[in-house]
């Protein structure tokens, strides 16, 4: 273990030493740089950006490029970035976690890297955990940036869809993670490329990186909305379906288990809509809708591929004859078997994208991040974002007076306690910082203060620039400021005048948090800059970290020795016993933010498949050889699963009647093939044969509407079809998520099986695709009126939302909250049945 901790500490100690260099060389062009006139100063991004196109590296223009952003901010800001500062730069630039104390100048360090990485062109994004913060660093260091002649943006919630294009075109966008990670998935949701306004993903520094890429790393970011499909559809569709008669209104393939309606049943549809033609575009839904009750009625049978219990649709697997529970057919299939058995037809999916920030921020080219606590994430940092923690030292010794912990038997002792101690600094004049876990706790102090008659400020985290002003003048004289561990990180509490003497500013902790980190960062709001400080934390052993890691025998203990709820114990051994426990509850959740990532990778991998395609898509002048090949894949995919088998007379007659009712039915006039066109053939043939009679539709189609419109109408075709798979397949992966783990009980992987059958799931989706293009493309009709239209209308869930605005936000379904769970608003219903519909 000693051998393990001194390899870390040597690679820090090397590193520092690396990036003293470095610092060392910036600070020798002081001088130098001090005697340019405000021309020449700004005239260097212009010469920095010609060295950079004619093939220098931002390495070669590191030691210049920092040298001039410092002698830049001393101009404008009137601040100089100390050899500490430089160094935090140099390895931000890096891509890796400067990790620098509170107070140290965060902001204005990354203001070096910042500029370097700009000078490429392919912008940078400066990441803060709300906007206030992001729209102070935008103003404050935009001046330095706009100075020496750089652009900058602000990415803020609400904007249109210009003024964000605008902002992310600028050399330096600012903004929160949730804005990028929204604007990511939206772009990727747009009918035309000019809608997008992100640009590739090239360098990002993430301010409190470990708030963002830890507490925040399994919060999905999710737009959700109506999917435009209401279940009255599927109602009608399967009364419809109930008056069709087989072999005279459709046909069925027992290999494929697909059923197509034959021009008998496709005029007797549409009689029974009102409709002219079911092939029109306007119609595809309905199309649809015919087409998944069809296939409930004719392949789906009940007590083999499905049961119902409780009401409900359970799958049967086909191979172990087990019960499915939490699994759900997609596309629509899984509706349209409800609406035949005569149960509740369940809403479908509401989640239209959604991505982790996990994954979001892994897609940069480069990442790095500050804070002032990341070393006891380390690991995690390194094995799934591939960044070093580099801890920076402070540019004045620490003068912070850190006291051991003060522990009680019960919870009220601990607080009166506190409550003293608050009231005999206050008395003293002493600014008093008091840190909570939870609200409770700070609503508790609170009452307890004011029946003192100490007045104090209570922060939460509803109002952003109203908690920056608290925590500004948290550092007045007699001052007492109640937070949550978190609030206000980003804004530095500086000490008025004569405070020093009284002390500086106690930092009084109410209980100590799972994580180290966030007690860390609590003590790290006293000594900044060399400031003097005292920090101290209060336990019970009613805590609830302290029960959950056995207090019991400790709390029995006092009590023999009789010691009562006014006497503290101070031991080393009970200290170390809570970081201990700490330790533990931290690997606990780095193992579930590691297992998430897993299974989040199964569909990371498809969603980038399925976005490069999409993208592909809009970028494409002619998607006609795109469509053709999905054409010939879903004629080939057919036609090797009727030539699979033996080669009786009748067999063969049967296996070619279905492949001439799947031609007839999606992709051939009636007749235009017949059996001894592909009598005798092989399966490749008989694939030649009939891609080339739909190429001579496909030709006489395109001749009729005129190649621009053909263009668009593939487009139109394509768009919809991608789309409203992936948001149904989405669906289906969040079930299969859900019910994975009961696999376990079988003795089997479950993490396996999802991917697994995830990927199959996929495959089933992309044949899924090729097949509707295929159909569309060659049987829709269209009006002169083409136009792009949405799968459905989206809107993004912000996890973080609270207060009555998070009331009028559609529901965000949690990842560990089953469809049959009890609904998490406590109503009783199942959670499908109230806030998950």
């Amino acid at each position: 273990m000693l051998g393990i901790l001194n390899k870390v500490f040597d690679f820090n100690k090397k590193e520092l030493k690396r990036l003293t260099k470095l610092a060392e060389q910036v600070d020798s062009l002081a001088a130098e740089m001090e005697k340019l006139s405000e021309f020449e100063l700004r005239a260097k991004t212009k010469q920095f950006q010609a060295r950079y196109q004619n093939g220098e590296t931002l390495d070669d223009l590191l030691v210049e490029a920092f040298a001039v952003v410092r002698e830049g901010a001393k101009r404008v800001l009137g601040l100089y970035p100390y050899p500490v500062q430089l160094m935090g730069g140099v390895s931000l630039h890096e891509g890796n976690i400067s990790e620098m104390k509170t107070g140290e100048g965060k902001t204005l360090t990354a203001t070096m890297p910042v500029y370097l990485n700009a000078l490429s062109g392919k912008g940078v994004h400066v990441i803060t955990v709300n906007e206030y913060l992001a729209s102070r660093d935008a103003s404050e260091m935009g001046q330095l940036y706009q100075y020496l002649g750089l652009s900058v943006g602000l990415n803020l919630n609400g904007l249109s869809k210009e003024d964000k294009q605008a902002a992310y075109a600028a050399d330096i966008t600012y903004g929160t993670n949730n804005e990028f990670g929204f604007d990511y998935l939206r772009d990727n949701m747009v009918l035309y490329n000019e809608q997008k306004v992100q640009r590739p993903l090239n360098f990002a520094v993430i301010d409190e990186v470990d708030s963002i890429l830890i507490d925040e790393a399994r919060t999905p970011l999710i737009i959700s909305g109506n999917a435009q499909k209401s279940t009255k559809a599927y109602i009608q569709a399967n009364a419809f379906v109930r008056t069709l008669v087989g072999e005279t209104d459709y046909t069925y393939d027992e290999k494929t288990k697909s059923v197509q309606l034959t021009e008998l049943g496709i005029t007797k549809a549409e009689r029974s809509f009102g409709i002219e033609n079911l092939f029109d575009i306007r119609h595809v839904a309905l199309n649809h809708h015919i087409g998944q009750a069809l296939k409930a009625h004719v392949s789906m049978h009940l007590d083999v591929d499905y049961v119902v219990q409780d009401g409900e649709i359970v799958i049967v697997d086909q191979f172990t004859g087990r019960l499915m529970k939490g699994r759900r057919y997609s596309d629509g299939l899984h509706q349209a078997i409800e609406a035949k058995e005569g149960l509740e037809v369940q809403n479908e999916s509401m989640t239209l994208a959604t991505i982790t920030f996990q994954n979001y921020f892994r897609m940069y080219e480069k990442l790095s991040g500050m804070t002032g606590t990341a070393k006891t994430e380390e690991e995690e940092f390194r094995n799934i974002y591939n960044m070093n923690v580099i801890s920076i030292p402070t540019n004045l010794p620490i003068l912070r007076d850190d006291r051991p912990d003060l522990i009680y038997a019960s919870m009220d002792g601990k607080f009166r306690a506190v409550v003293e101690d608050i009231a005999e600094r206050h008395q003293n004049g002493q600014p008093v910082l008091v840190g909570t876990v939870a609200i409770e706790t700070s609503e508790i102090i609170s009452k307890y203060l004011s029946k003192k008659g100490i007045r104090h400020n209570v922060l939460n985290a509803k109002n952003h620039e109203r908690e920056a002003e608290i925590i500004a003048f948290a550092g007045e004289r007699g001052a007492v400021t109640i937070a949550t561990n978190m609030a206000g990180r980003g804004t530095d509490i500086k000490l008025a005048e004569g405070v020093k003497e009284l002390g500086g500013l106690a930092v009084i902790g109410t209980e100590r948090h799972e994580s180290r980190r966030i007690d860390n960062q609590l003590r790290g709001r006293s000594g900044r800059q060399g400031d003097p400080g005292i920090t101290q934390f209060y336990l019970s052993m009613e805590d609830e970290l302290m029960r959950r890691f056995g207090s019991d025998n400790m709390k029995s203990m006092m009590t023999r020795l009789g010691m009562d709820d006014t006497q503290p114990i101070q031991s080393k051994m009970v200290s170390r016993a809570v970081e201990s426990a700490q330790k533990r509850v931290e690997g606990n959740n780095f193992d579930a933010r590691k297992q998430l990532l897993q299974y989040d990778d199964v569909l990371r991998q498809q969603r980038e498949i399925i976005y490069s395609q999409r993208n592909e898509v809009l970028e494409s002048d002619n998607l006609r050889e795109i469509v053709e090949h999905m054409i010939q894949s879903s004629i080939r995919r057919n036609a090797l699963v009727h030539t699979a088998d033996g080669v009786s007379d009748d067999l063969e007659q049967k296996n070619l009647q279905a492949i001439l009712d799947f031609a007839a039915g999606n992709l051939l006039h009636e007749g235009d093939l017949v059996l001894d066109d592909i009598r005798g053939k092989d399966a490749e043939e008989m694939v030649n044969i009939i891609f080339a009679k739909v190429k001579k539709n496909y030709d006489e189609k395109e001749e009729n509407m005129g190649s621009e419109q053909m263009r668009e109408f593939e487009k139109v075709i394509v768009l919809r079809s991608v789309d409203s798979k992936w948001i149904d397949h989405i669906d289906a992966m969040d079930q299969l998520r859900q019910g994975i783990h009961l696999r376990a009980y079988g003795q089997i992987d479950p993490l396996r099986e999802y991917q697994h059958e995830g990927y199959a799931m996929f495959e089933t989706m992309i044949a899924s695709i090729e097949e509707d293009v295929a159909k569309y493309i060659m049987k829709a009709e269209i009006q002169n009126n083409l136009q792009r239209q949405e799968v459905a209308k989206g809107q993004a869930v912000n996890p973080k939302e609270d207060g009555e605005k998070k009331k009028k936000q559609p529901v965000v379904r949690q990842l560990d909250v089953g469809r049959n769970a009890p609904c998490v608003c406590g109503s009783g219903k199942k959670y499908k049945n109230c806030c998950g519909k």
